[in-house]
């Protein structure tokens, strides 16, 4: 078999499996096999696959058509242009997250060397990116999941900024107790769960039977983890900090109301994603 027929063959397997980008994913299932990139494939599609390769080839796609997350199998996930890996331990990095990036990225910008707290940090993508466009920021990020950040720790090694992050275990700002940041951060950023409960069934086979829930679940509103972090911000954020938050569609208004109910905050901005959805919240700390 050539690498174009294997590539066609295994995208007609997952195109009726309901993959969508069947014939992408199995390039880069394909690429992943052989270790070459999607540039290679197309100038050897001619070229016969060794049964040692097939092999390999027909479990991968196997794995994919069972729906489990295309990261998972080749074990990476590209976010702010740089690798992250990923396990069933994190959420996989998403393109929205990165808006999350750019909006702490701006508002740290105005200090020369920001202190910025990175709540429920998962793989580390958001320190890590933040690490690499702020390179004098001192980062804390904490996470419940210590499996979670074994592979935080592991990323901000991959991406050469281990020395610049601190990685905590604990339930939001629990673990910063005793680090004296009191009234000393300049940017509290957070992709937080914000899943509803009664969503999860109803949520692509990928991230319901893959991805952790501990990181997609909030509660029975969606809003209850971001809730809670925008009560307990203001005692770290310094008079003019900002409090940024990833959030679930149709979540802006809820999350508008429960921001100003907390008399700590002054303007607040609501940033949309490619898509148009409002993705991002930013609340600056009177």
């Amino acid at each position: 078999m050539t690498v174009i027929e294997a590539i066609t063959s295994a995208a007609e397997r997952l195109a009726a499996q309901g993959v969508e980008n069947a014939r992408l994913d199995a390039e880069v299932l394909l690429g992943h096999v052989l270790g070459k990139d999607r540039a290679w494939l197309v100038a050897h599609y001619p070229d016969g696959l060794d049964s040692v390769h097939l092999r390999s080839f027909d479990a991968t796609v196997g794995r994919r058509a069972a729906r489990e997350p295309l990261q998972h199998i080749t074990g990476v996930q590209e976010f702010w242009g740089l690798p992250f890996t990923v396990t069933p331990d994190v959420l996989i990095p998403r393109p929205e997250t990165e808006f999350v990036v750019e909006a702490a990225a701006a508002a740290a910008s105005e200090t020369p060397a920001p202190v910025i707290i990175d709540l429920c940090t998962g793989s580390g993508c958001v320190a890590v990116s933040l690490s690499h466009v702020l390179p004098r920021a001192r980062i804390f990020a904490t996470d419940r999941s210590g499996a979670a950040l074994d592979i935080a720790r592991h990323n901000a090694r991959r991406n050469g900024v281990a020395d610049k992050i601190r990685f905590l275990e604990g339930d939001l700002f629990g673990p910063l107790g005793e680090l004296d940041l009191t009234g000393r951060v300049d940017v509290i950023a957070a992709n937080p769960p914000y899943v509803r409960s009664g969503d999860l069934a109803g949520l692509q086979p990928e991230v319901r039977d893959f991805e952790p829930e501990l990181a997609l679940i909030a509660g029975p509103e969606g809003t209850e983890v971001a809730e809670r972090i925008i009560g307990a911000a203001p005692e770290y954020l310094r008079p003019g900090g900002s409090l940024i938050v990833e959030m679930g569609l149709g979540q802006a208004e809820s999350l508008r109301r429960i921001i100003k109910a907390a008399g700590k905050y002054g303007p607040i901005d609501v940033l949309k994603d490619l898509a148009g959805i409002e993705r991002v919240i930013v609340a600056k700390k009177k």
